[in-house]
């Protein structure tokens, strides 16, 4: 019962917000690897992570968008790989805050695309949903246009806790080339900036 409610303590924490200047911007480091720990247990008990808030329908929707805001390259793998979607689905299932903007926002680019497509976002072709997506994506769109600011807020939310589960994960970690608290025999300094050399 301790770790159930020391977790949940933990995972109701992590909307409170990231320390300034770290590259996380909505969930504090300790809490992210938390997460990261409590999604990797689950997965090498259960063979496979299940989703704690989003249904079926949403969760895949959750994929495809933190893959579209994370690809994989050539020099690492995606939000997917990185498991940023499980990341997202666990942090979501114990902030209230993150349901609602999550949970409707899913639901609101699925109307969008419906009453403009006639099909939810998955079923789109990929020039429609870059479309939908466009037009949640910066903010000077809902600026010019109200009725995009739900869209727009979602969208901005989602983006950072993709890019919090990518860059605490183990790829996102190697990504960064963090190598951790190691120690340095000598510190050569700061490489010299052209033109201002004395």
């Amino acid at each position: 019962m301790t770790d159930l409610i020391s977790r949940r303590v933990v995972l109701k924490s992590l909307g409170l917000g990231a320390v300034a200047g770290s590259v996380l911007r909505v969930i504090p480091i300790e809490a992210a690897a938390y997460a990261h720990s409590v999604i990797d247990a689950e997965k090498a008990h259960a063979g496979v992570y299940a989703p704690k808030f989003f249904d079926a329908h949403g969760y895949k929707t959750l994929q495809a968008l933190c893959e579209t805001i994370f690809p994989a390259d050539a020099d690492s793998g995606g939000a997917g790989e990185a498991g940023a979607p499980e990341f997202i689905d666990l942090v979501t299932s114990e902030n209230a805050e993150f349901q609602e903007k999550l949970g409707g926002g899913l639901k609101g680019l699925d109307t969008t695309c419906t009453s403009r497509y006639g099909k939810v976002y998955l079923e789109c072709a990929a020039g429609q949903q870059k479309e939908v997506l466009d037009l949640i994506a910066y903010r000077k769109n809902a600026d010019a246009d109200a009725g995009l600011m739900q869209g727009a807020e979602f969208f901005s939310l989602l983006r950072n806790l993709t890019a919090d589960g990518f860059f605490t994960s183990k790829i996102g970690i190697k990504y960064l080339g963090y190598k951790g608290n190691t120690f340095v025999p000598e510190f050569p300094g700061c490489p010299p900036v052209p033109g201002l050399e004395a």
